[in-house]
């Protein structure tokens, strides 16, 4: 199951192990079970000296094992294999069992610590899910620090039915109590806001309280952080309100065209903008979603941003970064049926449609990279198209066309998501052409048709075009005096990574420029 290199990296992940600890596993008679006791015997006998294996368990999922810190009461189970992407979240989980402490803000362990009440969570995922390995060490950690909170990790290949039968249709999916808690990717600091009543009336009290910046940051993907580094490095009071710090980055899989990095996958490289950040005196505030923006009163004045707690932070400029999130296709039951059929990742939800018909909505770059990939694990991959050919490039296109289990259908208008109450059934659209109405029975709908700003809670302050992007000047400059912006939420043309970034770096020089001009 390991070859050299990964038992020597495993090794000595494990010599941090300071506490004794046990797995205790549930095993039966199949394939799975075989593998995942030569998994934990090969673990085991690492540290030895450290950690104890038990195959007594009696757990009704069959494979599964629990880590039992001794001396206390603690409830972290994993039901089937984590490997693939989850390998990182059992590394991680046997070593904070063991002792070893987490790369967390004390603030939010004892957060963790302090929740009251009984908290049982189930978290469903797929090994080549990269959104779920968050959401999975959350709770695991969770677990670990506090006796209250009981996790069960469940690997949802290895137990089809039981995803059928709660009708689990995107990972990843995390039930709290048997009852649905939430559906894809989760920080910790998310989950236990969600936990704690209290958390955003203290979170909004502290962001108020926080003396005016320099340049405040509305947005934490590709272009916030550059504009966060080229500010930073200007030696001005610099800080970052983010949604989501990597923004629309931490969903994408392959990053293959960021030059001088041949590849990476977006969340390590979400991480990389963030520790990139953190080497400077950024105060860095996630999970911060805005909801106002207010102009200086005067000029020279302080700008101030009203966010969804109630927290107001103030600047003497502000760049506004927000990027742009998935485009619906907006026709009746796509709603109903998200994530009961309509997802929007092919990486993430895909394993669960393995033989299974499937349709991707949309014909451009995402579209048919979507396809090429639903294509190795599902049935069959049906393309709709609203124009009469293909928007993507030719080599995505020469590949498509040589799957054999791939049809493509142009300008097909798609006017309903079918469903049966519960669960898509299938999907009705309208032939451009002929004006024929049609139907195609399938299980999942794959929405891959583009991008919208995330700026409407600035309507009616800075201008946008009317595709809603806001518009900006060679610098980065906005409409409003002392407000820039860059990014996938602007008129720049072609929304790309690298883009973004050096119009991160252009608002940021832009922003200063207008401080030196500006000031006293």
């Amino acid at each position: 199951m390991f070859d050299d290199s990964l038992k020597t990296q495993l090794a000595a992940y494990l010599e941090r192990v300071v506490q004794p600890f046990t797995i205790v596993a549930s095993l039966d008679e199949s394939e799975a079970s075989a593998d995942m006791r030569e998994l934990l015997t090969t673990i085991q006998a690492m540290r030895g000296d450290k950690i104890t294996l038990r195959l007594d368990g009696q757990d009704a999922r069959k494979p599964s094992f629990t880590l039992q810190r001794s001396g206390s009461n603690s409830s972290l189970r994993f039901a089937g294999l984590p490997l693939g992407h989850e390998f990182t979240s059992l590394v991680l989980a046997l070593l904070w069992t063991g002792g070893h402490p987490p790369k967390v803000e004390q603030d939010l362990i004892d957060q963790v610590e302090a929740l009251d009440g009984d908290f049982d969570f189930e978290v469903y995922m797929s090994l080549s899910c990269h959104n779920c390995p968050d959401v999975v060490q959350a709770l695991s950690l969770m677990a670990i620090l506090n006796p209250r909170v009981k996790t069960t990790v469940i690997e949802g290949g290895a137990f089809q039915k039981e995803v059928e039968q709660r009708e689990i249709m995107a990972v990843p999916m995390v039930y709290l109590n048997g009852e649905v808690f939430g559906a894809g990717r989760m920080e910790l600091a998310e989950i236990v806001a969600r936990l704690d009543t209290g958390a955003a009336r203290r979170e909004a009290a502290k962001l108020s309280a926080k003396d005016a910046f320099d340049v405040l940051i509305v947005g934490g993907g590709p272009a916030g952080a550059a504009a966060a580094v080229y500010a930073a490095r200007k030696g001005i009071r610099t800080g970052v309100a983010a949604e989501r710090f990597g923004g629309q980055v931490n969903d994408t899989l392959d990053i293959e065209n960021y030059i001088s990095v041949p590849h990476t996958e977006g969340p390590q490289f979400s991480s990389a903008l963030l520790e990139h950040v953190r080497r400077y005196e950024v105060d860095v505030m996630n999970l911060q979603r805005a909801k106002a923006l207010r102009p200086a009163a005067e000029p020279g004045g302080l700008i101030e941003v009203e966010m969804e707690n109630g927290g107001v932070l103030k600047a003497r400029t502000v760049i506004l970064s927000t990027g742009a999130r998935w485009r619906n296709i907006n026709v009746p039951g796509e709603d109903q049926y998200r994530t009961k059929g309509v997802a929007y990742c092919p990486h993430c939800d895909g394993p669960l449609y393995k033989g299974k018909r499937v349709a991707v909505i949309g014909g451009g770059n995402s579209g048919v990279e979507a396809a090429i990939d639903l294509a190795g694990v599902v049935e069959h991959v049906t393309v709709f198209e609203f124009m009469p050919e293909l928007k993507a490039d030719a080599v995505l296109q020469k590949k498509l066309a040589s799957l054999p289990n791939v049809d493509v259908v142009l300008n097909a208008q798609t006017t309903e998501v079918l469903g049966d109450g519960s669960k898509v059934t299938g999907l009705a659209w309208k032939d451009r052409a002929s004006g024929e109405a049609r139907q195609m029975e399938l299980a999942g709908i794959f929405v891959q048709i583009g991008l919208l700003p995330n700026t409407d809670w600035l309507k009616g302050t800075v201008e946008l075009s009317r595709f809603g992007e806001i518009v900006i000047d060679a610098k980065g400059q906005t409409s409003v005096p002392g407000v820039f912006a860059a990014g996938d939420c602007t008129t720049v043309p072609y929304k790309q990574i690298v883009i973004a970034a050096g119009a991160g770096a252009t608002a940021a020089l832009g922003a200063f420029d207008h401080l030196i001009r500006t000031s006293a």
